[in-house]
């Protein structure tokens, strides 16, 4: 952008001494009095003309219908060419502004309104706004309403396709038209500003201004959806394999959508454009990118699933991990809702003690984003917790590339675990010994016979690193197995055989039969979320 422009956008927004009209009617008046009669003629708005004319959005955006149609007006001549009718010069007058039309104003046949900022709201009320900044205004008021903290935003907006096909068809018939008239190349190229761009240039510098903060590559989206009601209706009658059907015109190829113009001649005005007679509906939806906050967690209990487990409307354990923990984040980050993500998982009878498993909520939509010391506030709610179920450490916001870390470290993280064993003989000497001289063992299961009804059945080789006895005086039979795995592995089968399907197993190395009574998870090593 150049100084200059820089400039004149700077004066559209904070000048009260009608500079952006002079700069309009500088620009205006290079026009082709005679192209701007004809557009107008198709009821294409004076926003829409300046937009295709190449003239910078950011002048006639910010002025309002009345001032624009007087400045075309002027260019163009258009009292004096369109007096044929009275009923024609009202269709002319009342195309942009609804304060010189008796009645209401027409819609563009282009921008089906966007660029006039009429439209229909989700209540179905028609909302018509003279220029950007009160429609700018109409944005925040919906910003600030939903509460949202934002230091920075990213404005989205989606059109129907109606609008370029319009947009496609008006052109096409510029050209055929006036392809050959100099002035032609040098104004009226097909470079100039699309609707959807010209809507948001024009109101990012408002939106700034209101909101108090910069447009940029932003986490918090404003995002405008306009729909169509006749395009809408065109699509589901014609169906999309006839929504880009090609007719041979006499001045070339015109491109045709069913419902939106008619065959024949390019040239003829009146096979064009199907006239609208309704603007646009808006819908406005304002959303954060997820949020990420993580850390490690300890579940102590035996009867605490990890996330939600219901079967057939009967809820499994007292509580979840997910709960408790995502529903004390929720509140103060004031989202719409919550996702838990964790490195792996242990079955509902296993707790996870030492250094925690790394975990993350995601959080959709949060209006707040937490600071250190309301991370500190949650850790210590959650930690504060009657029933002591949970516990967290580390907690911390976290940057949305966390998530993907997670997912690609899982396959090379180590678990450490103890299980407490019984086996059906005494226990040896050479027991101890044998165990703890097995180091990086290939295993090879088969998936297991309890999880066969969720999980497809598959041979999956795992390693076990390292592995040690721990006895247990007064005891010959219990001991604590202590054993370092590679992710995935299923301890419980690995200590007990499953019928034969993990092999080899605690069972088959001490040649023995062997069951596993309690286990724990006590380290989950992984190189992000660590202390």
């Amino acid at each position: 952008m150049t100084d200059e422009s820089t400039k004149t956008k700077t004066t559209v927004v904070n000048s009260d001494d009608g500079g952006e009209m002079k700069l309009l009617e500088l620009a205006a008046q290079d026009l082709p009095p005679h192209a701007i009669k004809d557009l107008i003629h198709h009821q294409v708005c004076v926003r829409c003309i300046f937009r295709l004319f190449n003239i910078h959005e950011g002048i006639y955006a910010m002025v309002s219908p009345t001032n624009l149609y007087s400045i075309i007006e002027k260019a163009a001549d258009v009292e004096e060419s369109v007096t044929k009718s009275s009923e024609e010069t009202q269709d002319v007058k009342s195309l942009n502004s609804s304060q010189e039309s008796k009645g209401k104003s027409n819609i563009c046949s282009v921008c089906l309104g966007v660029l006039q900022f009429n439209y229909h709201d989700e209540k179905d009320m028609l909302v018509e706004k003279d220029h950007a900044e009160d429609f700018a205004t109409a944005v925040v008021e919906s910003v600030k309403g939903n509460c949202h903290e934002i230091s920075g935003f990213t404005l989205e907006v989606s059109l129907p396709t109606l609008i370029t096909e319009n947009e496609h068809l008006i052109m096409s018939y510029m050209k055929n038209k006036y392809a050959s008239e100099a002035w032609f190349q040098e104004k009226f190229s097909s470079e100039h500003i699309s609707v959807k761009d010209a809507l948001k240039l024009s109101m990012t510098l408002p939106l700034e201004k209101l909101l108090g903060v910069k447009s940029s590559v932003s986490d918090f989206r404003i995002r405008l959806t306009y729909e169509h009601v006749d395009a809408t209706s065109a699509e589901k009658s014609t169906g999309k394999n006839q929504s880009n059907k090609r007719i041979k015109s006499g001045n070339g190829l015109v491109k045709c959508t069913n419902g939106t113009m008619q065959g024949g001649d390019a040239s003829d005005s009146n096979s064009l454009l199907r006239k609208v007679g309704q603007p646009c509906h808006m819908t406005l939806v304002c959303s954060r990118a997820p949020i990420y906050i993580g850390g490690r967690y300890l579940k102590f209990s035996r009867n605490v699933s990890q996330t939600r487990w219901i079967i057939d409307d009967e809820r499994k354990g007292e509580a979840s991990v997910e709960e408790l923990i995502g529903e004390n984040v929720l509140p103060i980050c004031n989202g719409d809702g919550y996702k838990f993500h964790a490195a792996g998982r242990e079955d509902i009878d296993v707790r996870m003690l030492g250094s925690g498993r790394p975990f993350l909520i995601e959080v959709q939509n949060a209006r707040h984003i937490p600071s250190e010391v309301s991370v500190k506030e949650m850790e210590k709610k959650i930690n504060s917790l009657e029933s002591n179920l949970v516990r967290v450490k580390h907690l911390k916001v976290l940057d949305n590339q966390v998530w993907s870390l997670m997912r690609e470290g899982e396959a090379e993280k180590q678990k450490q675990y103890a299980a407490l064993v019984w086996i059906s003989r005494d226990i040896k000497d050479d027991d101890l010994l044998a165990v703890s001289s097995l180091k990086d063992l290939k295993v090879l299961q088969r998936t297991p016979v309890r999880v066969l009804h969720r999980r497809s059945p598959l041979d999956r080789e795992k390693i076990i690193h390292w592995m040690k006895i721990e006895e247990i005086a007064g005891s010959s039979q219990y001991f604590l197995l202590h054993l370092c795995t590679q992710a995935g592995t299923y301890i419980k089968e690995f200590v007990h055989g499953d019928l034969g399907r993990t092999h080899p197993s605690i069972g088959s190395i001490l040649g023995c039969r062997a069951e596993i009574l309690q286990l724990d998870v006590t380290d989950v090593k992984m190189d992000i979320l660590n202390e």
